[in-house]
């Protein structure tokens, strides 16, 4: 079978890598000369902490597997199990907490309750101020400016596998075949569209009823921090965005103690995860409305600077890379993935949302099930 992937985001390169290893040949376009999009724009955590129950967590927990077994090819990809932790402060935000880790899946998820001095000694560089912390062991993180550049490095490898940059697909012209801003034509047996967000043009041709919203978040990167942070870190603001954390004790601390205004005028958590070179990645906001801002807006970096350095205990590097990102997410957020044939032989695949870098591989895995790859 020769399979035909629009777009070199994670979500695109990892339906690539699934047809490859499925014995398949594999030409995947991409309109830039490399992605830049969402898939470079992340935190390049694999959360599972976070994820809704049923399918969402199924589909959080394969692509965990699968981003491990990847991650001992491709050494490339810095794939390491660091898990997380989300230390909480007071007796409101440790019910959640603790709520959480009440969960009949709580197990899956490798959820532990830890003391204030059992979370330094997972990771010491925590040495500010807090009452107790989430752990998730299932938690992991890769490196998501070079994870794409790595997997396609081994791609090549197959002999089974072509990668032509700089073209942008704008024409389905018959079943499985799709012509390029060149002129030129490529066919194959199927077509997946993994655009990402962008989802006009021919996007907007073949399903102008797309039920996908586009997101907009800004994020930073620190100069190294000097010390290993050994886990990725949230903060008790996440219990209010990820719904593994809906409860009474939640609702109890939303009417007792709200966000704060600027995180809550910018929908705003704290993840920070460090990058191989030591630097830290925080973030993020979130904005819904259309259209989008273009301005990346001091306030919410002051936020998450104060909330860092109460957790570190000392001040935070210099920021020296700060951005904004646009991902496609589902309206109905309780989907992980809107996967539609949108024409014979081709299949338009996007809206992770945030869940993107985390659930890919076993998005693409399905996609490949689902098409009798």
């Amino acid at each position: 079978m020769r399979v035909i992937v629009v777009g070199a985001g994670v979500v695109g390169t990892l339906h690539a890598w699934h047809a490859v290893e499925r014995g398949h040949e594999v030409v995947q376009i991409e309109r830039e000369e490399e992605a830049r999009g969402a898939s470079l724009r992340n935190f390049g955590q694999i959360w599972v902490s976070g994820r809704a129950g049923g399918e969402e967590l199924a589909t959080a927990l394969r692509a965990r597997e699968l981003w491990e077994r990847i991650g001992r090819r491709v050494p490339g990809l810095g794939f390491r199990p660091c898990g997380s932790l989300t230390p909480v402060r007071g007796e409101r935000e440790l019910a959640v907490a603790e709520a959480a880790l009440a969960r009949p899946d709580a197990a899956d998820r490798g959820y532990k309750l830890l003391t204030a001095d059992e979370t330094r000694a997972v990771n010491p560089a925590l040495r500010g101020e807090f009452t107790a912390a989430l752990h998730c062991e299932r938690d992991a993180a890769v490196e998501p400016r070079t994870a794409q550049l790595a997997l396609r490095t081994a791609l090549r490898a197959s002999g089974r596998y072509a990668f032509l940059p700089g073209r942008e697909v704008r024409e389905v012209v018959g079943r499985g075949a799709v012509r390029d801003d060149h002129g030129d034509v490529h066919r194959g047996d199927a077509v997946v569209l993994a655009t990402g967000a962008w989802l006009g043009g021919l996007v907007r041709e073949l399903a102008p009823d797309l039920p996908v919203r586009r997101v907009r978040l800004q994020m930073a990167q620190t100069a190294p921090l000097g010390e290993q942070l050994t886990t990725s870190v949230a903060d008790a603001d996440s219990f209010r965005y990820y719904p593994a954390y809906a409860s009474e004790a939640l609702d109890a601390l939303n009417a007792a103690r709200p966000q704060a205004p600027t995180a809550a005028a910018h929908r705003m958590q704290l993840l920070m995860v460090q990058r191989l070179d030591g630097g830290l990645t925080i973030g993020d906001t979130h904005e819904y409305e259309h259209p989008f801002a273009f301005d990346t807006l001091e306030d919410p970096y002051e936020h998450l600077t104060q909330v860092v350095e109460g957790f570190l205990g000392r001040p935070l590097p210099a920021i020296r890379r700060r951005w904004a990102g646009v991902y496609a997410q589902c309206a109905d957020p309780s989907r992980v993935v809107h996967r539609e044939q949108v024409r014979e032989g081709v299949w338009l695949v996007t809206g992770p949302g945030g869940r993107g870098m985390t659930c890919a591989p076993a998005i693409a895995e399905q996609t490949g099930s689902e098409l009798g790859w």
